[in-house]
C-alpha cells in the first residue's frame, strides 16, 4: 500500500482529516462511543485512547480518563499522554530483528545465538522458532496466580526473581516440547531475542541508541520509551511507553511495507512475515505469525496485541491502522474486539 498523493508523511505531524470519508461513519463513531461512554463493567473495559488513521490522515481521535493505578495518580489523557505498551512490545521488536535480518547480521533459519544453550537439545531452537513462539521452552504465560498453585513464569519473571535478568531467567526454561512442534505464546522467548539483537549490536550500538537510531527517530516516534531491566536487556516482551499517535507511526511503518518517506527501512518481505499465520489462539480467533498477531485471522491485517486491550490492527486493504489504548481485563476483551472490528470496518 503506497502513500496518498499529496498527503505528507507524519513523521512531525499527523496529517489530520474527517470521519466523513470513511465508508460507514456513523459505525464508527457508534462504536467508538461504546468504547468511552459505557461504565466499567464485568464486561466492559475502560478506554484510554482511540487513534484511527485512514488514507494516511488521523480521521478519529478520542481519548479517556486514566484511573488511580500503584504506579501512580490518574487524570485526563491525550495525545501527549505516553502509555504503555505491555505486548504490542513484541511487535516493536520484531521491526528490530527485520533491520538486522534485512542486512544480512541475522539469519531466521539458523539456531539461536544462545550461549547457554550450547550443550543440550535447546542448540537446535532456531531464531525462526522463537520468532512464532515454536521454541518448545517450558514457559507458563498466565497472568493472574491461581490459589496455592506456583507463580506463573511471566510474573515471576518481569516482577519476581527473573525481573532484574528477564533474559537469562527465560534462557534457563528447559524444553517442553520438540522445537518447532508446539505453539506457545510466551514473553519469555521475546526477551531472549531481545538479548540476541543486544548480542548482535553489541560492537556499534547500545540498545537503546540502536532503537532510537533505526526506528524511532526516523518515524517521529518522539514520545516512545523503552525499558530496560538492570541488567541492560531491553524487556521486549513488554515495556514500550509512548502516546497513541506514536503507535500509530509504529504501525504505519508495517502499512507502508517498511517504507518511509522515500526510504525503505524495512524490507517488505520482513514486513509480510509478520503477518503469514503459523498458529491460531481458538479462544480469541486471533491467528500468530512472527511476533505480530492476524486480527481475527483476518488474512493480511496484523496486529500487535498487549495486556489489558492494548491494539495496533494494520489493514492494507482498507488503508487504515487503528490504536487503542485502555484497561480491558481478560473477561471483557471479546466485547473489545469486536467493537474494535466494527471500527476497523466501518473504514472501508
Amino acid at each position: 500500500m503506497t502513500q496518498p498523493a499529496g498527503v505528507a508523511w507524519p513523521t512531525r505531524e499527523w496529517p489530520v482529516g474527517d470521519v466523513s470519508t470513511v465508508a460507514d461513519p456513523s459505525r464508527l463513531i457508534a462504536a467508538s462511543n461504546q468504547l468511552f461512554d459505557e461504565p466499567s463493567s464485568e464486561t466492559h473495559g475502560t478506554s484510554l485512547a482511540l487513534v484511527v488513521v485512514h488514507r494516511g490522515r488521523i480521521v478519529h481521535e478520542r481519548y479517556g480518563i486514566q484511573p488511580d493505578t500503584p504506579f501512580g495518580p490518574g487524570g485526563p489523557v491525550d495525545a501527549d499522554t505516553t502509555l504503555i505498551s505491555w505486548s504490542m512490545a513484541k511487535s516493536i521488536t520484531h521491526a528490530l530483528v527485520g533491520f538486522l535480518v534485512d542486512e544480512g547480521r541475522l539469519d531466521p533459519s539458523a539456531p539461536a545465538a544462545v550461549a547457554e544453550w550450547s550443550g543440550d537439545d535447546r542448540r537446535r531452537i532456531t531464531l525462526e522458532h522463537l520468532l512464532h513462539m515454536r521454541d518448545g521452552l517450558d514457559f507458563v504465560e498466565e497472568y493472574v496466580a491461581g490459589d496455592n498453585a506456583p507463580v506463573p513464569h511471566v510474573i515471576d519473571m518481569l516482577f519476581g526473581s527473573g525481573a532484574d535478568d528477564v533474559a537469562s531467567f527465560a534462557k534457563s526454561r528447559p524444553l517442553a516440547h520438540e522445537p518447532g512442534s508446539v505453539w506457545n505464546y510466551s514473553s519469555g522467548t521475546t526477551n531472549i531475542v531481545s538479548s540476541i539483537i543486544a548480542r548482535t549490536i553489541a560492537s556499534t550500538h547500545d540498545i537503546t541508541s540502536f532503537i532510537s537510531e533505526r526506528l524511532f527517530a526516523p518515524i517521529g516516534m518522539r514520545s516512545a520509551t523503552p525499558r530496560l531491566d538492570v541488567a541492560g536487556t531491553f524487556i521486549g516482551s513488554s515495556y514500550v511507553y509512548a502516546t497513541a499517535r506514536d503507535f500509530a507511526r509504529f504501525g504505519y511503518l508495517y502499512l507502508r511495507n517498511g517504507e518511509w518517506d522515500g526510504r525503505q527501512l524495512l524490507s517488505p518481505d520482513w514486513v509480510a512475515s509478520a503477518k503469514r499465520q503459523h498458529a491460531a489462539d481458538p479462544e480469541t480467533g486471533h491467528g500468530y505469525g512472527s511476533h505480530w498477531w492476524i486480527w481475527k485471522s483476518m488474512s493480511g491485517v496484523a496486529a500487535a496485541l498487549g495486556y489489558e486491550g492494548q491494539r495496533t490492527i494494520v489493514d492494507p486493504q482498507r488503508d487504515t491502522v487503528v490504536v487503542h489504548l485502555g484497561k480491558w481485563v481478560h473477561d471483557t476483551q471479546p466485547l473489545l474486539d469486536r467493537l474494535l472490528t466494527d471500527v476497523l470496518e466501518a473504514t472501508g
